[in-house]
């Protein structure tokens, strides 16, 4: 059963196919008083044009929100402030993103589901890449969006700097999708440093980890001229 005091007032159908959005950073690289996931993007919040690409996709899956908990008040203003009213279901963070990714978790009960899990400060993902996600997650057990590195690449080893074959790299991104039941035995673990993604957490049980092609402009919300590039990528 879920914590009550957990959840907002706006809730999710329920579904098959669910999005866990992960909101819960504090965006100090942006030099800004406020979290990066409520910057204005062309007029709205940035974490208003993350949900909407959810919601105008095919799969129309169950919106999981996750943010720290001091910061639902604030979302909930603002989602009055914008007339914002696609349903999601609003959770508590946790510690760090693997805590707060196991709250959202959490909620889903049906073992039989297709779970994607997405960074808040990515507004720019596609309905094709969405839909392609959750389609090959419920085919292979798990879908993870990655690019090809453009750039040359080399690894510190030993304080000396050896060159990778960069047709080899790949950058992920998000959203990484899995069944539910993979993806609840994962976050049984406990929590590691190495865990930087929850696509590392799902490999240390063994799992294999399947990727598939994302988008260069599928960009990560960071640093301020972020803004400036997501802006005139929406007017395209």
């Amino acid at each position: 059963m879920s914590d009550p005091n957990l959840t907002s007032q706006i809730q999710n159908p329920k579904s098959k196919h669910y999005a866990i959005i992960v909101a819960g950073g504090s965006g100090t690289r942006m030099r800004s008083s406020v979290p990066k996931q409520y910057l204005l993007l062309n007029g709205i919040p940035l974490l208003m044009h993350t949900i909407n690409a959810f919601n105008a996709c095919a799969t129309k899956p169950g919106i999981i929100l996750v943010l720290h908990p001091e910061s639902h008040d604030y979302w909930n203003q603002l989602c009055k402030e914008h007339n914002f009213t696609v349903p999601h279901q609003l959770v508590s963070g946790g510690e760090t993103r693997f805590h707060s990714v196991r709250n959202g978790i959490n909620m889903i009960e049906d073992d039989d589901a297709i779970v994607a899990i997405h960074d808040a400060v990515r507004p720019l993902v596609t309905c094709a890449i969405i839909d392609e996600s959750y389609e090959c997650a419920e085919k292979y057990g798990n879908a993870i969006v990655a690019v090809k590195s453009r750039d040359s690449v080399r690894q510190i080893r030993d304080n000396r700097s050896q060159s990778l074959n960069r047709d080899n790299i790949y950058l992920i991104q998000t959203p990484q999708t899995f069944q539910a039941a993979q993806l609840k035995n994962a976050y049984k673990q406990v929590y590691q440093e190495s865990f930087t993604d929850d696509a590392s957490v799902v490999e240390q049980t063994g799992v294999n980890i399947n990727l598939i092609g994302g988008s260069h402009q599928n960009i990560k919300i960071t640093f301020p001229e972020d803004i400036a590039i997501a802006e005139f990528l929406l007017k395209q």
